[in-house]
């Protein structure tokens, strides 16, 4: 996940093109194939052993259309660019126009990002519906169609905001870290962001190589943890043949400070009893498992009720 190019102002959603460039080329030396967008309406449910890399684009900022759009186009890159229609044409955003011309292009696909980019689980019901409602209707007006893909804004939702996207679009994406795989629901699926803290060539060579840390069933189901079930009971259900179960090292921002987690494993069962309540807005929480030479990950984001 990207958000802006060549902007120094912003190092927590910038990256430099020739950082870029580099991550790209490691891409590429790997023999990782891009993935088309597309694939995964038609393939999601598909086992398959190949990895390829899914480039999105959240903001639709306009340095991503003077810096990275025309390195994408000429190498026939394919990617999602996510768009709050609130701000488009604004100063520092793409204008219609700009986007009509890449959408037109085979390997971009658009997707919707709410309207305001608001903290949507701010909101009451009604006016978290009506903020996507009038997305998909500029989108519908703009573009002739409602994207089928949809990003969190702050990779922020609740039950409810998701069971409403799940019944409007295809696909959504978080902001929790992870590699996805058929098992993953397809309403909550990760994405690595990068940028100029977290996009550093060594830290990206890791990320690439990941592969999916699998499981059957993740507890809680709501990712937004209000101040009555906070901190949450967490429990991760793994399928029978994941071995190395007990090579698992969780960390989380507990108490607003990284620190490991104490894990309980029973059988093909994780649990983490945390010690702190999760203070910041959003609780995270990373597993990884050394599983005989082959690294695997997942992510896990909580939307944290504010005082």
């Amino acid at each position: 996940m990207y958000h802006r190019f060549n902007e120094e102002k912003y190092p927590s959603t910038n990256i430099q093109m020739d950082i870029f460039l580099d991550q790209i080329k490691i891409i590429k030396n790997l023999n990782y194939n891009f993935y088309d967008p597309g694939d995964l309406e038609k393939n999601f449910t598909v086992p398959k052993n190949e990895k390829k890399i899914l480039i999105t684009i959240d903001d639709a900022f306009s340095s991503f259309y003077e810096v990275a759009w025309p390195y994408l186009k000429k190498n026939q890159i394919p990617f999602i660019l996510f768009v709050s229609t609130e701000a488009i044409g604004k100063k520092g955003y793409m204008n219609w126009d700009q986007i009509n011309e890449i959408e037109k292009e085979h390997t971009v696909y658009i997707g919707n990002h709410s309207h305001s980019h608001d903290y949507l689980v701010n909101l009451k019901k009604k006016d978290f519906i009506s903020d996507i409602n009038k997305a998909s209707k500029v989108f519908t007006n703009k573009l002739g169609y409602n994207p089928i893909f949809f990003s969190y804004p702050f990779g922020e939702y609740s039950e409810d905001i998701k069971e409403y996207i799940s019944k409007n679009f295809k696909f959504s994406f978080g902001q929790h870290s992870g590699v996805i795989d058929i098992n993953k629901n397809r309403f909550e699926l990760p994405r690595f962001p990068i940028n100029e803290k977290y996009g550093d060539l060594k830290r990206f060579t890791f990320l690439i190589n990941l592969e999916p840390l699998q499981y059957k069933n993740l507890l809680p189901i709501d990712k937004y943890i209000t101040i009555k079930n906070n901190p949450p009971m967490f429990s991760v259900e793994f399928f029978k043949n994941q071995n190395n179960i007990n090579n698992i090292n969780c960390f989380s921002n507990e108490g607003n400070k990284w620190a490991k987690s104490k894990t309980y494993i029973n059988k093909n069962k994780l649990n983490i009893k945390f010690k702190e309540k999760f203070i910041f807005r959003r609780g995270r929480i990373n597993c990884s498992l050394n599983d005989e030479g082959v690294w695997r990950w997942f992510g896990v984001q909580f939307s944290i009720q504010q005082n």
